[in-house]
């Protein structure tokens, strides 16, 4: 698939975090080890390699690294993100001094492992629902301050961005209802979305969350964009859809709560149109990359 687009919000937060990287990596002394041990003329290459398949995610933020350390001159590309790559694979060659390469390394491995792993991961799930109109969506479970990166790495696995966050979708959980109930609102659900679509820009989605099927009867009846059916299973999801197809057929539906790959393909299968996981984004396992140098260059 063609790679996703790495713009100018990405592209900010990668720089905002690798500077946080290089101050606290870095400190107000430098590269101790590097300095003691190799001369300030040296220069090599090196080589980024994946020694474990994946999905790779983070090769702008590598080229981003390689500025900010003064080795951009020389660094080049091997593979794009959301490539699907072997065991063994170089990804990325990066050349120039040896010491500004070698302060880089763990920073750029950092993304990259990170990343990639969310990619992996992301693919692994979106596989696993081949063959079903169910998307795989990811959630606002992200690490602090990563949002628009981890949510970069999930499109790169093939994964669909949910709401970026609480400022360009509405989505009506739980504990806004029982605030409503607690009120003495007798159909909360009605009643938020009453009120999300008169305060909401127009145009906003509006999704809410139910866990049973009675809620999800007094939802459809309002006819919200989106329901979130939240853990009531399979044989759940699978009436839900039949009474989302004979009442609303235009709202789409929802999966989510406690999914993994075990469980995600019967999910999908019920026809839900939508799979949110926290998981792409909060229990993704680091890909394995390494640095491996590669050979001296002449002064």
């Amino acid at each position: 698939m063609p790679a996703p687009n790495f713009g100018d919000t990405e592209r900010q937060n990668a720089e905002a975090l690798i500077e946080m990287a290089f101050v606290e990596d870095l400190g107000t002394i430098g590269d101790l080890t590097s300095d003691a041990t190799i001369p300030d003329d040296a220069r090599g290459s090196a080589q980024f390699v994946v020694r474990t398949a994946g999905v790779i995610s983070g090769l702008p933020i590598l080229e981003l690294c390689a500025r900010r350390f003064g080795v951009r001159s020389f660094y080049k590309p091997l593979a794009a993100d959301g490539d699907h790559v072997s065991a063994g694979v170089a990804i990325a060659l990066v050349a120039g001094p040896m010491r500004p390469i070698l302060m880089m390394e763990r920073t750029a491995l950092n993304f990259l492992q990170h990343l990639s792993g969310v990619a992996t991961m992301t693919s692994r799930f979106v596989a696993a629902v081949s063959g079903t109109s169910a998307m795989i969506l990811d959630t606002r479970k992200t690490t602090p301050g990563w949002r628009a990166l981890e949510k970069y790495a999930v499109r790169c696995g093939g994964g669909v961005n949910h709401r970026i966050g609480l400022h360009d979708a509405v989505l009506i959980k739980d504990n806004h209802l029982a605030w409503l109930s607690f009120l003495g609102h007798a159909d909360p659900i009605r009643e938020s979305i009453k009120s999300a679509r008169a305060h909401s820009p127009e145009g906003t989605l509006i999704e809410v969350e139910v866990d049973s099927l009675d809620q999800l009867d007094l939802a459809l009846g309002c006819h919200p964009d989106i329901i979130l059916v939240d853990n009531i299973g399979v044989k759940g999801l699978t009436e839900a859809v039949r009474r989302r197809n004979a009442l609303a057929p235009e709202v789409r539906l929802e999966a989510s709560g406690g999914v993994n790959l075990l469980t995600v393909g019967a999910l999908a299968h019920t026809g839900v149109d939508r799979i949110s996981v926290g998981a792409l984004t909060h229990s993704a396992p680091a890909l394995d990359i390494g640095l491996d140098f590669e050979r001296s260059l002449s002064t």
